[in-house]
Parts: structure tokens; C-alpha cells; sequence
């Protein structure tokens, strides 16, 4: 699977663990995989290989669990690499591959420039896969009819149809999954509209998200036990991801081309650094109803006050300390350039959770922008109908 740094921020990896660097890709494992992992060695030795290998001890089946979910995961760490080494070779970003409860993904900087592109890096995760799965099944067959090489055939042969299944899974039209992309390109390349082909995708993810919900739900209601809480919670996660990419995108397309300068706000309210608090609420802070304050020595910018500021101080001190007091530097967390592009603004904005930038040329103060000008201005695109085009 592969998704834009935006889309898999939105399913929280902030947790990853960092393992080792292939290919000059971060190689990066979420919590979360080690419940799948555990849950995958218990089926395994309690369920798959007692009944194909009898006879052997509970420590023997587990052994071989741990063996078979390593292949998996090594399988897992080959299809995300294949999405990745096609994504560089046409010059795309990749921040790394992550694998998490879910499986794994491929993480593009950005979207592909191009039907091709898209269509070629999508597709070789599920041709990998195909390929493992070919190789493990003729592995399995050679150790068939060995007798000491059973238990090989057995790991093998485990491995063979997991991979088919990831293949087959993956090719399902539904975006995010490899097969949605995959429609995508093909959308995209007959109408010549990302933005189309996205929403399109999209809606028929979430139709199947919602799809894998209601079965999940039915099955849990009729005795599925684990596996239909497992398909609700696939489900989930498809639909969360297939609506995140549609909307990532519309906000991307309604602030291509745009910078900080043309949206920013130019009426300025002000303080100097050397004015007391008292001055700061009475004249700027209430007269003008702002509760974040730029605050200058002379002509330069030198940082911001707010009202997390003022509380600092008791109310009968504020006549007598001056603003320096409360200031909070300006520096790269609370300032941008004005020539920033607005898709750079925003997302720094999402990973910050900052709701208010101060716009500079250099140290000299020329705006504010916040987040409610950014998503009044996408509302404003959405409501007049321009035709976005990503």
C-alpha cells in the first residue's frame, strides 16, 4: 500500500520505531504490529501447523509461528520496497516504510505527477507479492516429498498463500488499497483529472469500507468471533483513509499555486517590547478583540505575546512589567516567509497544531495567517465550485 506523508500522519505513526535503513529507506515498525505479529504466531501454532505437522510439542508449533510471521514480515518489507524503489526511480520522496497493525505502507512525500507513475509504482506491490507467493509454492513443493524437509514445506507453503492473498487483497479497486490506485491511474489517464479520478476511487473505498463493516458486524452476530471484529476494524481504517485522500487532495488543489503573502491578514495590531502588560490588554488585547499579539523592538519583529502570557502575572502587576516579560520569541515554529506556499503553510500548521503564523520578509513583520483564514478560504473554493484542478 502506499499513501502520501499527509494520509499516513492522519493514521498516527508517531509511535514507529526506527529498525534499519534498505536502500537508503527508513525501515520503521508502529506498536501496533506487534499485536498482529502475536496473534499471527498464536493461529499459527495452534491452528495451521498442528493439523499439517501432527504429533510435534506446543514449543515446536510456536517456534515455527515465529519462523513463518518473520517470513510474512519479510514479504510485507519486499512489497512496500517494490512500491518504493519504482516511486525514487521517477523521482518521488518516499519518507519510509512503515508496517503497523494493518499491514504495511509506503510513505510518498507526494501524490505521483502522472497516470504512468501512479499506475507502475501501484501495481508492484501486488506484483512482488505474486512473485513471492510463486517462489515459496515451488519452494514448498520441492520440500514436499523429502520427509526431513516437511516442516519447510509446511513454513513454505504458509507463506505462498499468504502472499497470494496480499496480492489479491491489495488489487481490490478500493483507494488506499494498490488496486484502487491502480483505477486511479487508469481514470486519470482517460479524463486527464486527478482531482476525478480521486474522488471516484475514493467513494467506491469507502462503499467497500462501509461493505467490510456490515459483513464484520453480521459476522460477529452470528459467532465470527475475532474474525469479524478484525473485518470491522479493516473496514474502518479503509474508510477513514479513502475519504482522508479525497479531502487531502481538495486541500492541496485549493492552495496550489498560492503563498502566505496572498492570504495573509495585513491589519496589524501590534506592541512594543517595552510596553507594560496593562497597556498590552487595554489597548491592543480588548480594544481590538486579539488574543495573540506580534511584538516589536522598534521596526524589527521580535516575537509574539498572548493571553497564556498575561495570566502569568497577577492583574496588579501588569502595570508595572513590561511585555519582554511575557514574550515568546520569533523563530521557525511561529514564523513563516511570505513567499511559503500555502500547501506548506497548512501543513506545517496540521503537525504543529500552531493556529497562527506570523508572515515575515526577512525580521520585518508583514501579516498574520491562521489556520481559520486557510479553511475559510478552502470552504469559500468548495461553496463558489471552482473546478480544482490537482
Amino acid at each position: 500500500m502506499t499513501l502520501t506523508s499527509a494520509q499516513a500522519g492522519d493514521i498516527m505513526f508517531k509511535n514507529a520505531v526506527q529498525l534499519f535503513e534498505i536502500f537508503g529507506f527508513k525501515l520503521k515498525v508502529d506498536p501496533s504490529w506487534l499485536l498482529i505479529a502475536a496473534l499471527i504466531v498464536w493461529s499459527l501454532s495452534t491452528s495451521y501447523f498442528p493439523p499439517a505437522l501432527p504429533g510435534e510439542t506446543a514449543t515446536f508449533y510456536t517456534a515455527l509461528g515465529i519462523i513463518a510471521m518473520l517470513g510474512m514480515f519479510i514479504s510485507l518489507i519486499l512489497h512496500e520496497l517494490s512500491h518504493s524503489l519504482v516511486a525514487r526511480s521517477y523521482g518521488l520522496k518516499v519518507g519510509g516504510i512503515t508496517l503497523f497493525i494493518f499491514g504495511g505502507v509506503a510513505e510518498l512525500e507526494e501524490e505521483p505527477h502522472d497516470p504512468k507513475s501512479e499506475f507502475l509504482i501501484a501495481i508492484a506491490g501486488p506484483l512482488m507479492s505474486l512473485f513471492l507467493a510463486a517462489l515459496f509454492y515451488g519452494a514448498a513443493t520441492l520440500a514436499a516429498p523429502q520427509t526431513g524437509s516437511s516442516y519447510a514445506g509446511a513454513v513454505f507453503g504458509y507463506l505462498a498463500l499468504i502472499n497470494l492473498v496480499l496480492a489479491v487483497f491489495n488489487m481490490i479497486p478500493a483507494f488506499p488499497l494498490d488496486g484502487g490506485r491502480v483505477l486511479r491511474a487508469l481514470i486519470w489517464g482517460v479524463t486527464q483529472d486527478l482531482l476525478q479520478a480521486t474522488r471516484i476511487s475514493s467513494r467506491i473505498g469507502t462503499v467497500f469500507g462501509l461493505f467490510l463493516m456490515l459483513t464484520g458486524a453480521l459476522a460477529v452476530f452470528s459467532g465470527g468471533g475475532i474474525g469479524g471484529f478484525w473485518q470491522i476494524l479493516i473496514g474502518f481504517f479503509i474508510l477513514n483513509a479513502s475519504n482522508g485522500s479525497y479531502q487531502n487532495l481538495l486541500v492541496k488543489a485549493a492552495l496550489r499555486g498560492k503563498t502566505a503573502k496572498q492570504l495573509m491578514s495585513e491589519t496589524l495590531h501590534t506592541i512594543d517590547a517595552e510596553a507594560t502588560i496593562a497597556e498590552l490588554v487595554d489597548d491592543v488585547m480588548l480594544r481590538h478583540g486579539v488574543s495573540f499579539v506580534p511584538v516589536l523592538s522598534g521596526e524589527t519583529l521580535i516575537g509574539y505575546a498572548d493571553t497564556s502570557g498575561v495570566r502569568r502575572f497577577e492583574r496588579e502587576e501588569w502595570g508595572g512589567r513590561p511585555v519582554r516579560d511575557i514574550l515568546v520569541p520569533a523563530e521557525a515554529e511561529n514564523t513563516v516567509a511570505a513567499d511559503t506556499p500555502l500547501n506548506e503553510v497548512f501543513k506545517f500548521m496540521m503537525k504543529s497544531s500552531r493556529r497562527k503564523l506570523m508572515v515575515v520578509e526577512g525580521r520585518r513583520l508583514v501579516g498574520v495567517i491562521s489556520l481559520s483564514d486557510l479553511m475559510h478560504h478552502m470552504a469559500l473554493e468548495q461553496e463558489i465550485g471552482t473546478r480544482l484542478k490537482a
